[in-house]
């Protein structure tokens, strides 16, 4: 076995040999399913292109419904890694992707245009060379799986993510890392996953050195990953990718506000776009912490899914971009009547001259009470207040799940996801239809009336991946009001049983200052929408959630 090994270390990597490669790998991978059989108290879970010894008892976290969450990383990851390997001239051979296609125009000496079709991978210059899935590559990314618990998380990444050069797969439980020990050999993938038992902030704090760092930290804990936080930005290399979850949502989501304060720095309200405001906490959480060493981040995606939301941010280093950081968080202030919100930002970054001039924010942003119903306003945050995504690179992620759409289970998932998140307006928060009717107390307007109402007036509109019916504008909440007094003109409530402390008695008294147009406009209907994509979805068992926390081990 060892000689196999060492084979598959040292094997030549050339697009020519990927056969050979691969039948090594089949090879080692036979052997040892067979050291590390499972007992008859154990079963074996098959998710992508793993398979993992599970034990019948809790001994090990392990939730079925997270496979979204494992295959959008696996997509994440693989794009992050082909970006950053095509600079030092390696290429991808990945399993089942067809080639991009891109036409070339040759003018003719007929003056027409003769349009020829070729491969986006046209035969490179020498030094260029190919990696494959399974192989080691020096010049690849390092990764670490902070609490790995059944190691299933990162023997996918060897398995199905190319350009890696190794994987530290990390728990602190002995019972764990004993497993994912046998589930690493069960696989054959020893030359890229290690077992690891050590406390991850530990582990993460000996990784601080410029040559040490990770260059992508996945971070998945049972609950919140406030406690890692602080170690991980320090041992994410300048650019790495750091993938963060968080399933405390009850936290986030503004039940126990006091508690998010206590974690996250930042006051969480009940509200509801309480989901995005969750992502936007996380993100102000880990700005801060990196703020502290000179460093911020840049979002990629950010996804609010099921019973948890998903962060990937890359990390880099500078002073200047430090500065900025202030400009780019937010108080909120939501009012606790009809639920109109404004953003007050901490800082204010002016360019003078060359440079910036920093300063704080002015305000405040509202008056004593709401101006639409007199009611008063909840302080919230501060919050990220910046876009949640880089619209390119989720665009890189959506084209290559299109191209190879049966290498993950939940591919229907990830395509409808990120058709939304590239459809999503970069501007903070939202507005749900049911909420604004619920305010003037008169029945709700279909999604596209309302939003057609919008664009009419000129204004932008999209929907959110966060929730099902929600509204994002740039219209000003005046205008979102003038539209519901509207649509109240044409279903009419009575208003003689409005009582005179109520929203709806103060936002009804005044009349609209325009004139909203319902009338249905084609492009008031999302692509994603149209093509029926998948974007939120049915509860995929009975009981599905959060699981029970593993027995200590």
């Amino acid at each position: 076995m060892i000689s196999i090994l060492h084979r598959l270390r040292s094997f030549p990597q050339t697009s020519s040999s990927v056969f050979k490669f691969q039948n090594l790998i089949r090879i080692s991978r036979a052997f040892m399913m067979e050291v590390a059989a499972p007992t008859q108290e154990e079963t074996i879970i098959t998710e992508g292109k793993a398979k993992v010894i599970y034990p019948s008892a809790n001994q090990v976290f392990y939730n079925p419904v997270q496979e979204f969450n494992r295959d959008l990383t696996c997509a994440v990851i693989t794009e992050f890694a082909r970006m950053q390997l095509a600079e030092k001239g390696i290429d991808f051979v990945l399993p089942g992707e067809k080639e991009l296609q891109k036409v070339v125009v040759d003018l003719s000496d007929n003056g027409e245009d003769c349009k020829m079709s070729t491969h986006e991978n046209t035969p490179a210059p020498a030094e260029r060379r190919t990696v494959t899935v399974g192989e080691a590559c020096p010049e690849g990314l390092r990764v670490l799986e902070g609490l790995a618990a059944s190691g299933l998380r990162s023997i996918r990444f060897a398995c199905e993510v190319p350009g890696l050069q190794s994987i530290v797969a990390n728990d602190f439980s002995t019972s764990a890392v004993e497993l994912i020990k046998r589930n690493i050999q069960f696989n054959g993938v020893e030359h890229l996953v290690t077992a690891n038992y050590s406390d991850a902030r530990m582990l993460m704090y000996n990784r601080m050195g410029r040559n040490d760092r990770f260059d992508v930290i996945d971070l998945d804990p049972y609950g919140s990953p406030a406690i890692f936080l602080d170690a991980a930005v320090q041992s994410i290399g300048e650019g790495g990718l750091l993938c963060v979850t968080c399933t405390d949502m009850a936290v986030l989501a503004g039940n126990n506000g006091e508690t998010c304060y206590s974690k996250y720095g930042s006051m969480s309200l009940k509200s509801k776009f309480c989901h995005e405001m969750a992502l936007r906490i996380l993100l102000h959480s880990l700005d801060l912490r990196a703020n502290c060493y000179q460093r911020y981040i840049v979002p990629m995606l950010s996804i609010s899914a099921d019973f948890y939301i998903r962060v990937f941010v890359r990390v880099f280093t500078g002073q200047a971009k430090v500065k900025m950081s202030a400009s780019k968080q937010a108080l909120l202030y939501n009012c606790v009547g009809c639920g109109t919100y404004h953003l007050q930002r901490m800082g204010r970054a002016v360019p003078h001259g060359n440079n910036m001039k920093y300063s704080a924010g002015t305000g405040p942003a509202i008056g004593a009470s709401c101006e639409f119903c007199q009611q008063k306003h909840q302080v919230g945050g501060p919050i990220w207040a910046e876009p949640l995504h880089d619209k390119t690179f989720v665009q890189k992620v959506l084209d290559a799940s299109e191209r190879n759409p049966e290498r993950f289970k939940t591919s229907d998932r990830i395509e409808g996801m990120l058709s939304m998140v590239t459809e999503e307006l970069d501007i903070p928060l939202y507005y749900t239809l049911d909420s604004l009717s619920s305010a003037v107390r008169c029945n709700t307007p279909s999604l596209l009336q309302f939003r057609s109402a919008l664009l009419h007036a000129g204004h932008k509109v999209s929907l959110s991946h966060a929730c099902q019916n929600a509204i994002k504008t740039n219209a000003s909440p005046s205008v979102i009001w003038d539209i519901m007094r509207c649509w109240e003109k044409l279903n009419p409530v009575k208003r003689e049983k409005l009582s005179e402390t109520s929203p709806a008695y103060h936002i009804l008294g005044t009349e609209p200052r325009i004139q909203a147009n319902f009338e249905v406009r084609q492009d008031a209907n999302p692509k994603s929408r149209r093509m029926g994509l998948k974007r939120f979805q049915e509860n995929p068992e009975a009981n599905w959630g959060p699981k029970a926390r593993a027995k200590a081990g």
